[in-house]
């Protein structure tokens, strides 16, 4: 019985799951060198809550974890949740700030909803 050969050929490469503006990397830059510690980046994920039924969220990240999905843009890192990544396929991160905010603000192709505050959004999966 003849054996299954297989080639390696190169991966091509995967598009980022989120990208950042030029603001949002310069803000991250900032709480990172202004941290009480040396973290190695952002982790950014979603969990369940508020009144449209999710909300962003952003940590330290201190180490990489088995299953996280790392972006590295505009000389930052960011680490995304496993269970985040197929809610953030194709985000651009922002950073804005108004007259009486400054916040980060996520342009995201799998969002269908958010409450009148801004602080929860309504997510789909990414369709594979």
């Amino acid at each position: 019985m003849d054996q299954l050969q297989t080639t390696s050929r190169p991966r091509r490469p995967r598009p980022k799951v989120v990208t950042l503006t030029d603001r949002a990397a310069e803000r991250v830059r900032e709480i990172l060198d202004k941290a009480d510690n040396s973290h190695i980046g952002l982790r950014i994920g979603v969990k369940n809550g508020g009144c449209a039924g999710q909300e962003y969220t952003f940590a330290y990240a201190d180490e990489i974890g088995p299953l996280d999905e790392v972006v590295e843009d505009k000389g930052v890192t960011i680490l995304i949740e496993p269970k985040a990544v197929l809610f953030l396929i194709g985000s651009e991160i922002d950073y804005e700030t108004t007259r009486l905010a400054s916040k980060f603000v996520f342009n995201n192709p799998n969002q269908t909803d958010a409450c009148g505050c801004g602080e929860s959004v309504t997510i789909v999966p990414a369709a594979g």
